[in-house]
């Protein structure tokens, strides 16, 4: 970060969110290739939450790296939602943080897959609840795509994390 550079607003409410649970965080991230990781590191203070991060672009770091199951990989392919799931859960047990979130897609120029440009898969897991995974459908070229994914992966976070909280009256 520049001087004269904000933290994005989503990262600032993630870490807000998580030091306010005492959770902290690890990403599993293919197409964002560590983005995610990065823009949460980029808030001050980040560093009470954020333990680490996978960059696992390459499909068998997927299985070696975070731990997805190579019967996950075979049967329902890198971008998809199982691996998102895996991904997250791996990142959590790999970097021993409570919180878990996984991306995977496809951010172009070619479909990967069978699976068209935009497709992206987050997965989050999370103390008390199962892994759980959203798919997006993204517009726009590679960056827009990569920062789209990361813009929504966070707001998935922090809407978990509040919904969490709404339900255990803290």
């Amino acid at each position: 970060m520049t001087d004269g550079e904000r933290p994005d607003p989503r990262a600032s409410a993630a870490v807000a969110a998580l030091g306010g649970h005492g959770w902290t965080l690890a990403t599993a991230e293919s197409l964002t290739a560590g983005l995610l990781a990065a823009t949460v590191a980029g808030v001050p203070g980040a560093s009470v939450v954020l333990r680490g991060g996978l960059v696992v672009y390459a499909t068998d770091l997927k299985h070696e790296l975070a731990g997805v199951p190579e019967e996950i990989l075979q049967r329902h392919g890198a971008v998809s939602a199982e691996t998102a799931r895996a991904l997250a859960v791996g990142a959590a047990r790999r970097c021993g943080a409570d919180v878990g979130v996984g991306l995977t897609g496809v951010a172009g120029p070619d479909r990967q897959e069978g699976q068209p440009v935009g497709t992206v898969h987050v997965g989050i897991c999370a103390p008390g609840v199962d892994a759980w995974s959203v798919r997006l459908s993204l517009s726009g070229g590679r960056d827009a795509i990569r920062r789209a994914a990361c813009a929504a992966a966070l707001d998935l976070l922090v809407g978990m994390i509040d919904d969490d909280g709404n339900e255990s009256g803290t």
